[in-house]
């Protein structure tokens, strides 16, 4: 039996977080190929964490700068090796390249982070993100990372195209492979719901930000829909958002949510004027799987729909942004058709027949051919070299330190 390792930032915790839904399904991927699942974190488990021993998945806690992990990673002794960010790439790849060299590396970006890191200096600094503002620490760490690697996840096809043909890295070493979704047929009708809905974990920066465009929104659209409520969900409320919440103006913050579907088939209406960020947004999908249309911004349409109609609005424009929500809230014929365009976004984006098979044909090629995709990646094999003469040694000395 073939063996994948995982290697976690966090555990999962999909009901908390796009990214946990992401690996789950990247789990499931693996096991449906018959691979033995193990799952690498330093990270604690929490109460939110999902319980991968319950799916057959080796959970072990292991420790940075420490050699311990290339005594465990040399006896686990995998075929392929999956990062979940480039941080954890940083921080283990080296140790993977140097004790199981002939391991095939995937980096799973999630995002691009430096993508979102510049939209959210540019959204600081009250304009809009240019190319220049692309070319950080972070993209320059990102970058070597997704060049180190024999292969790297791209979850959205305008970061694809980013990669590509703005940056020119070889495709050879890039696989599309978006958040996968299932339709789930709407039980209520437009009349049976009710109410506004928005939801993300709070300490994402840009969910942070998407309620205090909502708040600063919502009485003009209270004035005009004044028996409608505005709730919003969320992992992790902090203290500052909890103060947001007002029963008077029925702008309610709700906590986390116990059940994403049934918050979903019971809103009338998602608000998503998701200010910057990256990726795919998990919140967008969801409301499409669950028959709830939406309005949103650019940002948070952004790589989803293609050329296919928006299931509701995108709009960037605050007072558009309350018109168009009013609107698509009061009118029944535009808010089924909205529902519609969501289901056929699903069916064409978004199922995983349409991307597994040719997933499971690039594993596969790159086990039986590792040698040769490295030789054609020569940038990351300069980058592989240096970072093994940079990186190893400076880890070296702080195991060393610890030590001592």
């Amino acid at each position: 039996m073939k063996h994948v390792v995982i290697i976690g930032t966090v555990i999962p915790e999909p009901n908390s977080t796009a990214a946990g839904k992401r690996m789950l399904q990247l789990i499931d991927f693996f096991q449906s190929e018959n691979y033995k699942v193990t799952f690498l974190s330093a990270a604690s488990i929490s109460e939110f964490s999902f319980d991968l021993n319950s799916i057959g998945v080796d959970l072990h806690n292991i420790l940075l700068n420490d050699s311990s992990f290339e005594i465990l990673i040399k006896d686990l002794n995998p075929n392929v090796v999956i990062f979940d960010r480039f941080t954890t790439e940083e921080q283990f790849g080296w140790k993977v390249s140097e004790m199981c060299p002939e391991a095939v590396r995937i980096l799973d970006t999630e995002d691009l982070h430096f993508l979102r890191k510049a939209r959210e200096n540019s959204f600081k600094q009250n304009k809009i993100a240019e190319d220049k503002d692309l070319i950080s620490d972070v993209f320059k760490r990102e970058t070597a990372s997704i060049l180190r690697c024999d292969l790297s996840l791209i979850i959205s096809e305008f970061e694809m195209k980013l990669l590509t043909e703005k940056f020119k890295i070889n495709e050879t070493i890039l696989h599309y492979l978006p958040l996968f979704a299932e339709i789930k047929p709407a039980e209520r009708s437009f009349y049976e719901r009710k109410n506004f809905v928005s939801i993300g974990n709070f300490l994402h920066e840009p969910n942070w930000q998407t309620v205090l465009k909502l708040k600063k929104i919502w009485p003009e659209i209270r004035k005009k829909l004044p028996e409608a409520e505005m709730h919003i969900y969320g992992a992790y409320v902090t203290e500052k958002a909890r103060q947001l919440h007002n029963g008077k103006d029925k702008f309610m913050i709700k906590g986390r949510a116990e059940s994403v579907e049934k918050i979903f088939e019971n809103a009338r209406l998602l608000l998503a004027p998701i200010p910057f960020g990256a990726g795919i947004k998990g919140k967008l999908l969801d409301s499409m799987v669950n028959g709830l249309p939406s309005v949103t911004s650019t940002i948070g349409a952004e790589g989803m729909n293609g050329n296919m109609d928006w299931n509701g609005h995108i709009t960037d424009d605050d007072s558009d942004f309350v018109k168009k929500a009013v609107d698509l809230y009061s009118n029944e014929n535009e808010w089924k058709k909205a529902q519609q365009n969501g289901y056929k976004i699903i069916e064409s984006r978004f199922k995983k027949e349409n991307f597994l098979p040719s997933f499971s044909e690039k594993i596969k090629d790159l086990l039986e051919n590792t040698d040769e995709h490295r030789q054609r990646n020569f940038l990351g094999q300069i980058l592989q070299h240096h970072t093994l003469l940079s990186s190893k040694y400076l880890g070296k000395w702080i195991e060393e330190k610890n030590r001592n």
